[in-house]
C-alpha cells in the first residue's frame, strides 16, 4: 500500500495532540508483525483499552472431515443457506493451518456488534450485494465484484443495502499484499502491473463517534470468538495516517495480460501472502498465434492446492459451471480442460469468464460444511 491520511493529525508523531478542552487525544500505533511491517497511527477521543467485560469464548474451529481420498472436488457454493447474522453465516469449507476459505450469505447488517479478526488478514469478495464497510479508518462503499482487503486487528462492521448477499471470504495468517514482482523498490506498482494505485479505493469518509456506553466487539483469536465489551465506541478516531488500512479493489479494474500463446496462471495474480496467492480471471482476448490453443494445457499442481471460485460467464476449460461453484484440484495430481474444451477453444477470439482463484501452498482439508455441498462425482467429469 501507499501512504494515506484522513482527518486531523498533529504535525509530528508521538507528540502532544490536544482537544479543544485541553485533554490529550489517545494515540495508537496500529501495526502487524511487530513494528517491522506496515503501520498506521490513529488518534482516538478515548483510550482504545477501556474493556468493561469479557465473556466466555465460543469455539468456531472448522470441523474437518477425515476423508483420505485424494481427488478433485466440486462444491455448490450457492447451496450454503442464508442466515441473518454475518458471523453465523460464515461457513468455512476448506482450511489448513495457514488459511481458511469460507462462504457467507448474510441477510442482515451488523448493527448490534462489531467484529475483529485477531489472527488473520481477510479478503472478502462481494459476489452478490452492496453496502458499506465501516471501520475506525472511515467508511468504504462496496458492490458486486469488489475485493475488500481488511488487515488483521481491524474492528469493522458490514452494512448491507439488501438481504440478498453472497460473499467469498479468504483468511490468511500472514499479511495479504499486492504481488512483489509488480512493485518497485519504493513500493509503487510498476508499469507492467495489471492494476495501479488509482484502482485502489481507500476509506474516504471518516465518521467519528465520541460516545460512551456498552459496545460489543466479537474478537476472533485462535478459532475462538471472544465477546469484548468496551466503554467507548470503537470508531472514535478523529484522524490517522500511514500505510496500513482496509481498502477495496474491483475485479473489473484488473487489466488482463494476454499473449500470442497461452500464458500460465501467475499472470492473473492479484494478491499474495506467505501461504497462498489470489488470482482474478476476467474477460479478455484469447491468444492470437495462428496455431494457438486458448484452452489451458494439462498441468500438475505439485506445490499448491488450486481452488477456483466461479463468479460469472462460461469458463473455457469446463463443460459447465454454476455461479458460486468451487473446485479444488489438490497438489500432486494433474488436471486440465474437460474433454473437447481444447478443440472448442481453437479460433475463439475472447472469453467472458470471471472467477477468483486461490492457490494454497499447504494441503486444504474439507470441512463438514464443504462435504454437505460437494458433488461427489466431479472427479469422473474428465472421462470422455
Amino acid at each position: 500500500m501507499h501512504y494515506y491520511s484522513l482527518g486531523k493529525i498533529p504535525p509530528k508523531r508521538h507528540t502532544q495532540f490536544r482537544k479543544s478542552d485541553g485533554s490529550l487525544y489517545n494515540e495508537q500505533v496500529f501495526s502487524t508483525e511487530g513494528f517491522s511491517n506496515l503501520y498506521s497511527i490513529l488518534y482516538h477521543n478515548n483510550p482504545p483499552t477501556m474493556v468493561t467485560q469479557v465473556g466466555d469464548p465460543v469455539d468456531v474451529t472448522p470441523k474437518t472431515i477425515n476423508d483420505r481420498q485424494l481427488k478433485p472436488r466440486s462444491l455448490s457454493g450457492f447451496n450454503i443457506p442464508q442466515e441473518d447474522d454475518f458471523l453465523e453465516s460464515r461457513k468455512v469449507v476448506l482450511t489448513n493451518d495457514e488459511c481458511q476459505i469460507a462462504l457467507a450469505a448474510p441477510r442482515k447488517s451488523m448493527t448490534d456488534y462489531f467484529y475483529k479478526n485477531g489472527d488473520s488478514d481477510e479478503v472478502i469478495f462481494i459476489h452478490i450485494g452492496s453496502g458499506t464497510l465501516k471501520t475506525m479508518y472511515g467508511n468504504l462503499p462496496f458492490e458486486y465484484g469488489d475485493y475488500l482487503v481488511i488487515p488483521r486487528g481491524t474492528i469493522y462492521q458490514l452494512e448491507f443495502d439488501t438481504e440478498d448477499n453472497r460473499l467469498l471470504i479468504v483468511e490468511s495468517n500472514s499479511p495479504i499484499i499486492t504481488p512483489k514482482r509488480y512493485r518497485n523498490d519504493f513500493g509503487q506498482l510498476m508499469e507492467h502491473s495489471p492494476f495501479c494505485e488509482r484502482d485502489i479505493r481507500k476509506p474516504h469518509m471518516l465518521v467519528t463517534y465520541d460516545e460512551k456506553g456498552d459496545f460489543l466487539v466479537q474478537v476472533k483469536k485462535q478459532n475462538n470468538l471472544y465477546p469484548f465489551h468496551y466503554k467507548a465506541h470503537p470508531f472514535d478516531v478523529v484522524g490517522w495516517d500511514g500505510y496500513l488500512y482496509p481498502y477495496a479493489f474491483s475485479i473489473f479494474n484488473f487489466e488482463p495480460i494476454t499473449g500470442r500463446i497461452h500464458l500460465p496462471p501467475p499472470i492473473h495474480q492479484t494478491f499474495e501472502s506467505r501461504s497462498m496467492v489470489i488470482c482474478s480471471f476476467v474477460p479478455r482476448m484469447y491468444d492470437y498465434h495462428p496455431l494457438a490453443i486458448p484452452a489451458p494445457y494439462h498441468h500438475s499442481n505439485i506445490d499448491s492446492e488450486e481452488v477456483l471460485y466461479y463468479v460469472d460467464g462460461e469458463f473455457m476449460s469446463r463443460k459447465h459451471v454454476d455461479k458460486g461453484q468451487i473446485t479444488l484440484h489438490p497438489g500432486g495430481l494433474a488436471h486440465g480442460p474437460h474433454p473437447g474444451a481444447m478443440e472448442r477453444s481453437i479460433g475463439q477470439k475472447e472469453t467472458k469468464e470471471m472467477a477468483v482463484m486461490i492457490d494454497a501452498f499447504k494441503p486444504l482439508l474439507l470441512t463438514d460444511y464443504g462435504m454437505e455441498i460437494e458433488d461427489e462425482d466431479y472427479y469422473l467429469s474428465w472421462l470422455p
